[in-house]
């Protein structure tokens, strides 16, 4: 927790205002997010800040039972959270969260949020907001705000720029070949990778694919995207003719059964498949299993054979869970001050607006992106140039043509 807080410059900054003005103080916070070292000092800025905080993990294998111990030993939070904890305990953790009546909620993924909209609605009108930190939950979101179900306000801290560019394209992009090396411990250059979706994720995996030596291909729906990818130098092919080609498999969609039988058909002996999406059904793993012969063999930690009818193997790394916290340890800490940075800032956003803000999901104010951004560039020890009084007149006049 300490050598992620030394890379994470700006929420500590923030931890240093919030300890001093203490704008949450006596908020009841519930998290459910990874439980790594990096969210680690996001709790203890949120306590700093006055915050009750309850926590319990997004993922089962992304937690890391030193942090939870930690944070409850020496932060007081409550943290419900077990590496490798069983479905049932999992949820049971959530609900130990929800039943502590939150006001302001954050999720990585919207499971507190859809538990308490589906068993808790009871707890609505005592919420204040929300934060969603990663697209599948903002996709949650926004489907229960086109039912009308919505019950509060949700600030999607995952569609901020200042998690886009760095979260999205930089960590995820590190983080998700960082965790296949370790999985795999294979050599990418001379290979082929699949990545399957070019969002913000699929951009910043394919571009540092490309950088390691590996050839790269994208697979896409939305036609935009797929040019985007071709432009950026890909080839870009429908996912059956890449599943011919492919020797490592990475999907970032944020949908469900983007590999399934029908691809495992087609795949190379040896083929990896690996998951960056948040929930583990982007690879359909029932199909996975039907098209094993034999149980599926772990070959080494985190990789497990399926060894198929005709005697090709293709491993499957993490369970298919998010192979970058289940097979490493997620975005690194500087890239997470940002992400961190909007959610702290988020929550003080909601506290202090509280009762006025309809029940919609929202933007990051751009004042809040501005104040991330500057804090990061002054950590850094960056200036930037500043427009003349002449120069914002310009921008903001429809008679100065010239």
């Amino acid at each position: 927790m300490d050598w992620a807080d030394t890379h994470m410059p700006v929420l500590a900054q923030i931890r240093e205002r919030f300890a001093a003005e203490r704008p949450l103080a006596g908020i009841r916070i519930g998290a459910s997010l990874h439980v790594t070292a990096e969210t680690a000092n996001l709790v203890r800025a949120l306590v700093a800040g006055g915050a009750d905080v309850a926590l319990c993990a997004s993922n089962p294998l992304s937690t890391q039972d030193d942090v939870a111990a930690a944070l409850v030993d020496r932060h007081g939070a409550r943290v419900y959270a077990v590496q490798g904890e069983d479905t049932d305990t999992y949820y049971r953790h959530i609900t130990t969260v929800v039943d502590g009546a939150p006001q302001v909620t954050m999720d990585d993924g919207a499971d507190l949020v859809s538990v308490i909209h589906g068993a808790r609605t009871d707890l609505l009108d005592g919420i204040v907001g929300g934060t969603e930190e990663t697209t599948t939950g903002v996709l949650r979101m926004r489907a229960l705000e086109a039912e009308g179900a919505l019950g509060f306000p949700v600030v999607a801290v995952n569609d901020a720029q200042t998690t886009r560019l760095f979260d999205n394209l930089h960590g995820t992009g590190q983080s998700t070949l960082d965790g296949i090396l370790r999985a795999t411990n294979i050599l990418l250059a001379g290979r082929t990778v699949v990545v399957l979706g070019y969002g913000w994720c699929g951009r910043g995996v394919a571009v540092r694919a490309k950088g390691a030596g590996a050839s790269v291909i994208v697979c896409e729906v939305d036609p935009v995207r797929a040019l985007q990818a071709r432009l950026d130098g890909y080839e870009v092919m429908p996912a059956l003719d890449a599943a011919e080609r492919g020797d490592v498999f990475v999907c970032v969609t944020g949908d469900r059964d983007v590999l399934g039988a029908a691809h495992f058909a087609r795949m190379r002996d040896g083929a990896i498949l690996a998951n960056a999406g948040h929930f583990d059904v982007e690879i359909n793993l029932p199909e996975l299993r039907d098209a094993a012969v034999q149980p599926p063999r772990e070959v080494r930690p985190q990789v497990h054979e399926h060894t198929l009818e005709d005697g090709r193997r293709l491993h499957l790394l993490a369970h298919g869970r998010v192979v970058n916290l289940a097979a490493a340890e997620g975005h690194p800490a500087a890239v997470m001050d940002l992400a961190f940075a909007g959610q702290a800032l988020a929550a003080e956003f909601l506290v202090r607006h509280a009762g006025t803000l309809e029940p919609r999901v929202l933007a990051v104010p751009g004042e809040l992106e501005r104040e991330i951004a500057r804090l990061k560039l002054a950590s850094l020890g960056i200036e930037i140039d500043t427009l003349s009084p002449a120069q914002e007149a310009y921008l903001t006049s429809w008679e100065q043509g010239t």
